[in-house]
């Protein structure tokens, strides 16, 4: 709860220093940047060299897959359809295909499950989500921002993320102890991500934004909400017959709102930054019924 409250303080006081004036207009930009070179990288090195494997894991790690390759062939065939500009299926693609499964994610998986949900919700984060955004995330915001690139501008795009970076690091140190001092820096390090990508987000945020752009918002969240929930539960459930509290945790975070740090990858790279920053903002005050609704659904799981 008290990580919620976090948030939400975050989020509000980033919309009052935009009112009042309080920071520069580019104060989005100087967040985003500490919080891709430096919040994200430390979670990183912490997390996935804590990593603990079990049984389900295939399943849990996949559901970040599945959720991104959904949320592209949507929004590609929709965009076609509907004419919207390649920035706008960008930015639905980004923010329909990555689930918020850390910083709202884990909050919530306590909430709702308890402690011992955690570590479950951790591994469908770090091989799921964050997997996804350091490789097809990155890619899919270059190929929307700046037409096709080559395969090698591709793989160096995702080579050179500091992300990435940070994650082929905590791989290889996986045999290696860390020291108690170098946990705390990065713990640290880490703990600066969620305030700082609220505050970004609120600061950005336009209620203005919403003229135009309701139709395109009503899709993009049914679309990652409710729709591609449901057909994760379906493919689970019902058709590989999961069960499990694993398996519950992991169709609860596929039901996660927009990831955060998807909105500052589309605005990084100027796919639609507005309508992006609404997807993940109003994405979270929606998901605070949608996803007790889910919780409700699969206690039987």
């Amino acid at each position: 709860m008290n990580n919620l409250i976090l948030l939400i303080f975050c989020f509000i006081a980033g919309v009052l220093l935009h009112r009042y004036k309080r920071m520069p207009v580019n104060t989005p930009a100087v967040l985003n940047s500490f919080i891709i070179h430096v919040s994200l990288p430390a979670l990183t090195l912490l997390y996935v060299h804590e990593l603990k494997l079990t049984g389900d894991v295939g399943l849990m790690a996949a559901m970040g897959w599945l959720l991104f390759a959904m949320s592209a062939g949507f929004f590609r065939m929709l965009g076609r359809w509907m004419n919207w500009p390649r920035s706008t299926v960008g930015a639905l693609i980004l923010t329909g295909g990555l689930s918020n499964t850390s910083y709202v994610g884990l909050p919530m998986i306590e909430a709702y499950y308890g402690h011992q949900g955690i570590a479950s919700g951790i591994i469908v984060d770090q091989l799921g989500s964050f997997l996804v955004l350091s490789t097809l995330g990155i890619t899919f915001a270059g190929i929307y921002s700046t037409g096709v690139p080559s395969i090698a501008a591709m793989a160096r795009r995702i080579a050179l993320f500091p992300p990435f970076i940070a994650l082929i690091i905590a791989l290889l140190l996986m045999p290696v102890s860390y020291p108690e001092w170098m946990s705390d820096v990065l713990k640290r390090m880490g703990d600066t991500l969620a305030p700082l990508a609220l505050l970004s987000v609120g600061f950005q945020l336009r209620l203005g934004h919403l003229a135009g752009n309701g139709k395109k918002l009503a899709i993009g969240l049914g679309f990652k909400l409710v729709l591609a929930p449901l057909v994760l539960f379906l493919l689970y459930v019902p058709f590989l017959h999961a069960h499990g509290q694993a398996i519950q945790i992991t169709l609860f975070e596929a039901a996660m709102p927009p990831m955060i740090t998807s909105a500052i990858l589309a605005t990084e790279h100027d796919l639609d930054p507005p309508f992006a920053t609404l997807m993940v903002a109003v994405g979270l005050v929606c998901s605070f019924a949608t996803l007790t609704v889910w919780w409700w659904l699969m206690r039987g799981v």
